[in-house]
């Protein structure tokens, strides 16, 4: 019997179940893409560039309308997560679009927002680009607006500030704001809606914008070059700022990335389009048309209701599904060959992006995230496809020794000095910079994180890289060295210490480290500590503020499916904690074979943008009740793989 609690018929059904619902939705093609939700932030903004150009869809905006209200919390305002406490900024936007859609701001629940609103401090008190937005609309001066001049298109790369300094979210976010912020444009507004009710204090009479509290000294630092650049941008000259101006078109044009946008990420591509109409660029116009094409992509839409994602997740959502279904015993069957076959095809191997502004002698070999991206790959998605492949080849299912060479080399080469990764740039922790006034969410840069680090390390250690290599060594001690008093990891691009011992844990294992080494035991007492009464294991988005570590009020498929792969990389297959999580995970299953999940699990900056990954209750949950068959059936409890 593989459990007492579960018998392996049951297993085997669940496995079969989950299988199959996973094949179903394989397009014929052979990748998978799943929906990608953030918060209230994207479909609000999205209407509000409508009607900044003036071109709303009524029928698409009445139906986002609807998806707004059902997310609105109790509260009164919007989260940045379901159930998630109230957030200002996203709820200024959110009401912006409803009243913008025609909701009458005496309804109730338009009157509940307001008074959310109100009592956190109005609109004045909302984020940078919050306050950007209401600037396009004349809802406040621009003086609201931390400076960023366009000239910083021109600087030197020595220079304290630079786009290569700042991560590439930041970079293609910044490049079409700069023209924004320099020409002031004014939003068309055909309906003429504006929110002065949402203000506390009249925003022409705000006096402290910017304001502390600041996260440093630098704080303070930036805080008076700002009230300088203030005034002396006035005085800036005007050949020069047209140039700076042009400088920030020759970066966005060869990035436009076709129906797949600018940087493939909606708050760029948004700017770009506003940035194309700004300086006179007619809608037929190739750039202004494909700019707006692609955020057009970004929608879904259904019968009754829409909402506009952040960004699509194919490569992403293919690796993954096909460690799913390879794990679940289809490693040589021909769903995985059709999804390698889509993958080969992505890898980017002509297309030298940013990131050899810092790593000029690595060679392009990267997967991007999205459908298309390439000026923008990274190494997380690398090291998952790379390990899919090399899966994939080891059962005999294609040759794919280049396209893994390829990554290896590419891997390597992004390695940072510090001895992990980043995501998309190496050696992008220039963290001064996130204390400038224009960055009061924190996340400008894209330094070494314990997730991306573990990923990469597990595709290394898996297609045949020993721990004493020297890329492997560095990595291994930096990861050690991150290692939380707790014995977690913390996870910076899913929720969150779960999700980072996770990763950790599979890295160790696949590096060959023993089990009873003194890292790994401490993040098996994580783990085991953490698990609730049900058998499942949960996390609150909160625990990236002041909530505790790996707990949360339910269970969640994903995250149980992350605990119990952590624990059986860990050597704790046969641990009744496992079995009893293993048991949890087939309890929830539906008669369909998927799981259901409302919490987000996954994040796009801490603390400030959250996002629920559809396929992930999919994907986890199936590779780790097929891994504990395969394991529990195998002379060797020891996982095979990296991932």
């Amino acid at each position: 019997m593989l459990s007492e609690s579960l018998p392996p018929p049951v297993l085997e059904s669940a496995i079969s179940r989950g299988a199959e619902a996973l094949l179903r939705q394989q397009k014929p093609d052979g990748h998978w893409v799943f929906e990608l939700e953030a918060d209230a932030t994207i479909p609000a903004e999205f209407v509000l560039l409508t009607h900044f150009l003036d071109r709303p869809d009524l029928t698409l905006e009445r139906k986002i309308g609807v998806y707004l209200r059902e997310i609105q919390g109790v509260h009164g305002g919007w989260p940045l997560f379901h159930d998630g406490a109230f957030n200002l900024s996203a709820s200024v936007k959110a009401y912006f679009a409803l009243k913008m859609i025609g909701d009458d701001i005496d309804a109730p629940h338009m009157a509940r927002a307001r008074v959310a609103i109100l009592a956190a401090g109005g609109a004045e008190r909302s984020n940078v680009f919050t306050r950007a937005q209401l600037a396009l609309y004349g809802e406040v001066p621009w003086r609201a607006v931390p400076v960023m001049p366009p000239e910083i298109m021109l600087l030197p790369r020595w220079f304290p500030f630079h786009l290569d300094k700042v991560s590439y979210w930041s970079r293609t976010v910044i490049a079409p704001l700069l023209i924004l912020m320099a020409k002031r444009p004014k939003a068309r507004n055909p309906r003429n809606v504006h929110v002065p009710e949402l203000f506390r204090t009249k925003p022409d009479q705000v006096t402290d914008w910017i304001r502390g509290p600041y996260r440093s000294g630098w704080g303070r630092v930036f805080k008076g070059l700002d009230d300088v650049l203030q005034v002396a941008q006035h005085w800036f000259p005007k050949g020069l700022r047209e140039r700076s101006i042009q400088a920030a078109v020759d970066f966005i044009t060869p990035r436009l990335n076709g129906e797949d946008g600018l940087g493939a990420i909606y708050p760029a591509m948004a700017n770009a389009v506003m940035a194309f109409d700004t300086l006179g660029y007619p809608p037929e116009h190739p750039h202004a048309a494909i700019a707006w094409a692609s955020v057009r992509k970004l929608i879904v839409e259904t019968e009754d209701r829409a909402y506009c994602q952040p960004c699509l997740s194919p490569v992403w959502d293919t690796g993954l599904a096909g460690h799913a279904v390879a794990e679940a015993g289809l490693a040589s069957a021909a769903p995985v060959a059709a999804a390698n076959q889509w993958l080969r095809g992505k890898q980017v191997l002509d297309v030298v992006g940013d990131w050899a502004r810092a790593r000029p002698d690595a060679v392009p070999g990267g997967w991007a995230f999205q459908y298309e991206n390439a000026h923008y790959p990274d190494v997380d998605d690398t090291a998952v496809v790379g390990m899919l492949l090399h899966r994939a080849q080891e059962a005999g299912n294609g040759d794919h020794a280049e396209a893994i060479a390829r990554a290896r080399d590419w891997i390597l080469g992004m390695q940072c000095k510090d001895g992990g990764w980043g995501a998309f740039d190496a050696d992008n922790n220039h963290t001064y910079l996130n204390h400038i006034p224009f960055a009061d969410h924190g996340a400008l840069l894209d330094p070494s994180t314990a997730d991306v680090t573990a990923r990469c390390v597990s595709f290394l250690a898996q297609i045949g890289m020993t721990a004493d290599a020297p890329a492997l060594a560095r990595a291994l001690a930096w990861l050690r060295a991150e290692q939380e008093d707790s014995g977690a990891w913390f996870g910076r691009w899913g929720t969150n210490y779960i999700y980072g011992t996770w990763s950790v844990l599979c890295a160790l294992n696949a590096a060959g480290l023993p089990h009873d080494d003194p890292a790994i035991r401490r993040a098996v007492s994580f783990l085991l500590a953490t698990q609730r009464d049900d058998g499942g294991w949960g996390e609150d988005n909160e625990s990236y503020a002041d909530a505790p570590q790996g707990q949360y009020r339910v269970s969640t498929p994903s995250q149980t499916g992350w605990a119990l792969l952590g624990l059986m990389a860990a050597g704790e297959t046969d641990h009744p904690a496992v079995a009893k999580g293993v048991a949890w995970l087939a309890s929830q299953q539906g008669e369909d074979g998927r799981w259901q999940e409302a919490p987000y699990t996954a994040v796009g900056f801490p603390r400030v943008f959250y996002l629920r990954y559809h396929g992930y209750k999919q994907f986890f949950p199936l590779m780790a009740i097929a891994r504990y068959r395969n394991l529990k059936l195998g002379n060797d409890r020891r996982v095979a793989w990296g991932f």
